[in-house]
């Protein structure tokens, strides 16, 4: 392939793993059928006061209770089964579109065909069955609960082919699959990579799955919807604020899509037992917010755009998994151009 030496300053692709946002209901385990909307309940607490004090009132026991028998007092959202249900069922659908390899956008003639040359290799090549193998287990798993998967006595995940010329459907237990590793294979999870990865092959075709999963939690357990990013907090009355569709508790699809595309072992941390953070969210530069570490930084060649850069003008990468990573990141999407911040 001949090599292109420039690169588009205007890029970008579409996702093609497209998550609705995930609903929850409550149900029984024995009677999965007979499930009910949950909805949030608001509630208005005293708490106590938790936050590292300063040096002036630390070392003074006297100013030490003043502060302490100040009222913290807070009003908050919060989501839990009614007192005959122990199961939460968690549904949403994913569509998985085809067609990365033609970005929605593109300033460069010369940069988009051999793009689009190097896509098309990987495809013939590789078929996506790599990243679908692991969307698979990531559904398999029930990654996107979050919290909710936290000490369940057991989960099982429905999924559903509704696509109208298909009929498949599998069932999964997914205490069987960890979320640590991606060290798995079986008939089911076969068959639904397969279809994942023809999606992701097949251009202008598309899969639709529906995905129901039921975690037995135990009566009347919390349970932890998305959180709402409350942006001026000066006239929220709330310190905290649950996600909810016309009174419906939910989960965001962002979170749910994050969850999905958690399949990145390739960053150089990931054997390192001390740095290493499992697998982590597929993005440009690695990064974990909520341990503040980006794992793929340009210093080490190990971000998107230092393989891209190479990889999409023609020069080969050393790795196959580096491959992996690349197209896991144009499958989730973004924009790729240059900055003028």
């Amino acid at each position: 392939m001949a090599k292109v030496k420039d690169i588009a300053s205007v890029l970008a692709f579409e996702k093609k793993l497209v998550p609705s946002d995930g609903f929850f209901y409550g149900t029984t385990w024995d009677h999965k059928d007979q499930c009910t909307p949950l909805a949030l309940q608001e509630k208005s607490v005293r708490g106590t006061i938790s936050n590292r004090l300063k040096a002036a009132v630390k070392n003074d026991p006297a100013k030490l209770d003043a502060e302490v028998e100040k009222p913290n007092l807070q009003t908050v959202d919060a989501c839990a089964l009614g007192t005959e249900q122990e199961t939460l069922k968690h549904y949403f659908t994913l569509k998985v579109l085809g067609g990365v390899e033609t970005p929605s956008a593109c300033n460069s003639a010369g940069f988009k065909a051999s793009y689009q040359q190097a896509a098309k290799a990987y495809i013939e090549k590789e078929g996506f069955r790599e990243l679908a193998r692991r969307y698979a287990i990531n559904i398999a798993n029930a990654r996107f609960l979050w919290r909710n998967r936290v000490g369940v006595e057991q989960i099982e995940v429905q999924v559903k082919v509704l696509n109208k010329d298909q009929t498949q459907s599998w069932i999964f237990d997914a205490t069987q699959y960890g979320t640590r590793h991606f060290d798995y294979a079986d008939q089911q999870l076969t068959e639904l990579a397969e279809k994942i990865a023809q999606a992701l092959s097949g251009g202008d075709t598309s899969l639709l799955l529906e995905i129901a999963t039921f975690a037995q939690l135990g009566q009347a357990q919390e349970v932890y919807p998305s959180e709402e990013l409350v942006l001026d907090k000066g006239k929220s009355k709330k310190s905290k604020v649950l996600y909810q569709v016309q009174g419906h508790a939910a989960m965001h699809s962002q979170k749910i899509g994050n969850a999905l595309r958690s399949i990145d072992t390739w960053y150089p941390a990931f054997e390192d037992q001390e740095k290493t953070a499992g697998p982590i969210a597929i993005e440009p530069y690695g990064a974990v917010t909520n341990l503040g570490t980006a794992f793929r930084t340009p210093k080490e060649k190990q971000d998107f755009y230092s393989h891209f850069d190479k990889w999409a003008r023609g020069e080969a990468l050393s790795r196959i998994e580096d491959e992996h990573y690349v197209m896991a990141v144009l499958v989730r999407g973004g924009v790729f151009g240059e900055s003028d911040k």
